[in-house]
């Protein structure tokens, strides 16, 4: 009884050993040849193809061949060639052509193999995608699709999309015209921002003027187009940016020079406004550098926003320091008594009105001698 299993399990072994290549052992293809070979296709573009499926040798037991193509109007054309022999050509005009296992058994030690044509045009599509141009593979007698389908695509456009994403790179690109010249004419170097413009306009003109086969190296353009309008916006903006830190600062430069003067007058040196004037002064440099900061980090919209802070705190400064200035000038005497706060106001001003009479007085005096001196001269006659 062992014996007997033993018999049937090496029997059974064998069968699926000597099984095995037919299942395993594939159609190859060889010798593709497409037209057009490189490039995208536009819909209704003819397309050719020519190609040999070798059989796999040392077989005679063969599957079904299913051949398939996305392409419209097809002809297929193919022979049986048997040890180099051809056989009558088939033709069709069928989307699938399925070549029976019956066509394609021979002696194992036969070469087989099918030369095969086929045209038609690239279909229409609603969005640019890869279509098939041909697709292989087995079925069994059963139906059943048998290992990986052999395939070859073509990418297939739909010309819109070409169109509308030149058109929508011109809108952008026209924005970006019109925030240039707003720029402008504020003052605020666009030379960076006008040079990506460039670069667009160049992009999309070569884009606009490739044929339609081309459709991929169109879409790159349109890609660099977009990119370097992007890239002119966030350079216009940071010039923006700039430009409002550079008008911030304008006020600190101002005061600090008469910060410098009030703090070298002995007179004023101390005095309780010059301390909130620097202090107004140093809040507007804290946001300038805050300002800066957001710059370095590319974040604009706040760069402005703390310049804008930047120049109110420093405009400040500068207002109260040319009111400082305007009041010592006018009441100099003021400062002799500074750091008295209002005492040496009230001080300031008793000293002038005494300054007043002491001259008053003096003139009186020096007009009564000159009165005298004159009437003497008048008696001596």
């Amino acid at each position: 009884m062992k014996g007997m299993g033993l018999k049937r399990f090496i029997l059974v072994f064998g069968l699926l050993v000597l099984l095995v290549p037919a299942l395993s052992v594939a159609y190859t293809v060889n010798s593709m040849t497409i037209n057009p070979s490189s490039g995208a296709l536009t819909p209704g573009t003819s397309v050719s193809l020519s190609y040999t499926v070798q059989e796999p040798s040392g077989q005679s037991s063969m599957n079904d061949l299913i051949m398939n193509t996305a392409l419209t109007a097809p002809q297929w054309s193919y022979i049986i060639y048997v040890n180099g022999n051809p056989t009558a050509p088939t033709q069709s005009s069928s989307a699938t052509v399925d070549i029976s296992s019956f066509l394609l058994e021979y002696k194992s030690s036969d070469d087989v193999s099918i030369g095969v044509t086929l045209t038609g045009n690239a279909p229409t599509v609603t969005q640019t995608s890869n279509q098939t141009l041909v697709s292989m593979w087995e079925e069994d007698s059963n139906g059943n699709q048998l290992a990986t389908p052999y395939t070859q695509t073509a990418l297939v456009v739909n010309t819109a999309d070409v169109t509308t994403a030149i058109a929508n790179a011109n809108t952008q690109l026209s924005q970006l015209k019109a925030d240039i010249d707003e720029k402008s004419a504020l003052g605020i170097d666009t030379s960076a921002a006008q040079t990506q413009y460039n670069t667009a306009q160049s992009q999309i003109t070569q884009a606009q003027s490739l044929p339609s086969s081309q459709y991929t190296d169109a879409l790159n353009a349109i890609s660099s187009a977009t990119t370097a309008i992007t890239n002119g916006e966030t350079l216009l903006d940071k010039s923006w940016a700039e430009s409002e830190i550079a008008t911030a600062q304008s006020p600190v430069n101002n005061v600090d020079a008469l910060i410098a003067y009030f703090q070298g007058n002995s007179s004023t040196a101390n005095d309780a406004r010059l301390s909130t004037i620097i202090t107004e002064r140093e809040i507007a440099v804290s946001y300038i550098s805050a300002a800066n900061d957001a710059v370095t980090a590319g974040n604009f919209a706040q760069a402005r926003s703390k310049a804008e802070q930047a120049y109110t705190e420093g405009n400040q400064s500068y207002n109260d320091a040319l009111a400082f200035q305007a009041a010592v000038e006018a009441n100099p005497f003021a400062n002799l008594l500074g750091g008295l706060g209002g005492v040496g106001s009230v001080f300031s001003s008793s000293i002038l009105l005494i300054g007043v009479g002491v001259v008053a007085v003096v003139l009186i005096i020096v007009g009564l001698i000159i009165y005298r001196k004159r009437s003497r001269w008048d008696e001596l006659g």
